[in-house]
């Protein structure tokens, strides 16, 4: 006789532990905890709050009878450009160039002053001195130009609508070794060619300035950004001055190609600014004898690096990261407390699912919560600025937006991490602690003038706080003189590198919080 045997069923409901309803079980519980959700609000408004005030303190003025400081000139990438230099031109009507030879190039430059008072000028020139051949489409400042060109230290160059660089030979030019220079226009397509002898000639680059107009003005200029000088301060950090200085340089044998009817020689002084008694202020000249001309200039050709940065009205991002990573250390922490952490793992036995889960959504609503604050922070904010005076150096519609984006994402990557040492340390001091030490202070050390210049970027490329570079919207241009601390705004990382540094650090911290979750008893 068979006995049959009834297969043993657990009177126990199977537990769902898909990764949907786990999502929904922590959406659940965050949002029906009222601290939490109002503790993200806090910092969101923290962020708006702080950054609107900063920037309503804000006031700059120009000296004048309204006070009111002249509008900045913007390229044809709409960035703020410096556009001053003299210019020795004539209009170019189709195709045609022009070729001379620099025969020599001097300048001369201020100095810190080793007394008191008394002015301390020597000859020389900066780096970044240059002079050559320029086709630009009009005399207006910001309009669309291309130029080859010697440099003080940088060898020949050629150059076009402010921020493109390329680089030709590194010889410089001294009487006993000239060089040739030679810009030709065909089309839109401006090209440069360099020579030692006027009679073997390389290409330096090509540009294409799309929509260039029939007659543009082509000829020869010279200019010379001031003479940067970076002391170390006394308590770390680092004190930037820029002094007065010019570059003159001598052409001979002009050769043009091409011309418009009754088209002579014409000076121009481009940018250049009158002071209160009606005298130019730092004149840029130009002579002429026979077929030799000499033509000296001051200031520059470039993007424009000072100014306030749409990054300024976020001056409340810290404190409210600091509120996020309250939230988040809480969000994992409440339930070790309360033992409830021990329900979650019962509902779900894969425990790495479960801080995944947490992850996502402390990472969703704090982004969610980031995007909105920065978003209204740089718009309002920048609006006030400029409302006040202040010279807001004008970005990219995708910068703007990368850098809203990318600081609601910093918000985020924070949170997890947050989240991640929570598990780890399970009491919510040690782990709010800890992240404030790795993020925040890192950050306040690096930009603070603490540190010395070098220690600061490294801090700022090996720690979390690498990923405060997504927030910088101006870049660093190697052909102008500036002073790329992160004192002064410049992170060593590029944005989304530095961004990428810091989700590493995330990942890490929540790959050993769920290593550590599965080996230990909840």
């Amino acid at each position: 006789m068979t006995t049959a045997t009834t297969p043993y069923r657990s009177g126990l409901r199977a537990g769902h532990d898909g990764f949907a309803q786990l999502l929904r079980a922590e959406w659940t519980k965050f949002r029906t905890v009222r601290g939490w959700v109002i503790g993200l609000v806090a910092a969101a408004l923290v962020i708006v709050l702080l950054g609107l005030l900063s920037a309503a303190g804000s006031h700059t003025s120009c000296g004048g009878p309204s006070d009111v400081c002249p509008a900045v000139p913007v390229g044809p990438d709409g960035e703020a450009v410096e556009d001053k230099f003299y210019f020795v031109h004539r209009p170019l009507a189709g195709d045609g160039g022009i070729t001379v030879r620099v025969t020599s190039m001097t300048g001369q430059m201020r100095l810190p002053d080793a007394t008191p008072g008394v002015r301390r000028v020597e000859s020389g020139l900066v780096p970044w001195a240059k002079a050559g051949l320029m086709i630009k489409e009009s005399t207006k400042q910001g309009s669309v130009y291309a130029a080859v060109m010697v440099t003080g230290s940088h060898g020949v160059r050629m150059q076009h609508n402010f921020t493109h660089d390329v680089a030709g030979g590194s010889d410089g030019v001294s009487k006993d070794s000239p060089r040739w220079l030679r810009l030709t226009r065909s089309g839109d397509t401006i090209t440069g060619y360099e020579s030692a002898d006027g009679k073997t000639w390389t290409q330096v680059g090509t540009a294409d300035l799309a929509g260039l107009p029939a007659t543009v003005q082509i000829g020869l200029f010279a200019a010379s950004p001031g003479a940067l000088t970076v002391t170390q301060a006394d308590l770390g950090g680092s004190i930037t001055a820029e002094r007065f200085a010019e570059a003159t340089a001598t052409f001979d044998q002009v050769g043009l190609q091409g011309g418009a009817p009754g088209g002579g020689w014409k000076h121009d002084d481009i940018g250049a600014t009158l002071e209160p008694d009606g005298t130019v202020h730092h004149p840029g000249g130009a002579a002429q004898s026979g077929g030799t001309f000499t033509v000296t200039g001051v200031g520059d050709i470039a993007p424009r690096a000072d100014g306030q940065t749409i990054e300024n009205t976020l001056s409340g991002m810290l404190a409210g990261l600091i509120v996020v990573i309250v939230v988040a250390v809480l969000f994992i922490t409440t339930e070790y407390r309360r033992g409830l952490i021990r329900t979650s793992l019962l509902a779900s036995p894969r425990r790495g699912r479960v801080l995944a889960a947490k992850a996502v959504v402390i990472a969703t609503v704090t982004f969610a919560a980031g995007l909105a604050a920065a978003g209204v922070a740089v718009r309002v904010g920048t609006q006030i600025l400029r409302a006040n005076g202040n010279m807001v150096l004008p970005v990219a519609p995708l910068t703007e937006l990368r850098v809203v984006v990318g600081v609601a994402a910093l918000l985020a990557v924070a949170a997890v991490f947050a989240l991640a040492l929570g598990a780890l340390f399970r009491r919510s001091a040690a782990a709010t602690t800890a992240a404030i030490a790795l993020i925040v202070l890192p950050h306040i050390l690096a930009t603070a003038s603490v540190l010395p210049v070098g220690a600061a970027q490294w801090l700022l490329r090996l720690t979390p706080a690498a990923g405060f570079a997504i927030q910088q919207s101006i870049p660093e241009y190697p052909q102008v003189l500036g002073n790329y601390a992160p004192q002064a705004g410049y992170y060593p990382l590029a944005p989304w590198g530095g961004l990428a540094v810091f989700c590493g650090y995330a990942a890490l911290a929540l790959g050993l919080a769920v290593f550590q979750l599965r080996r230990r008893d909840a």
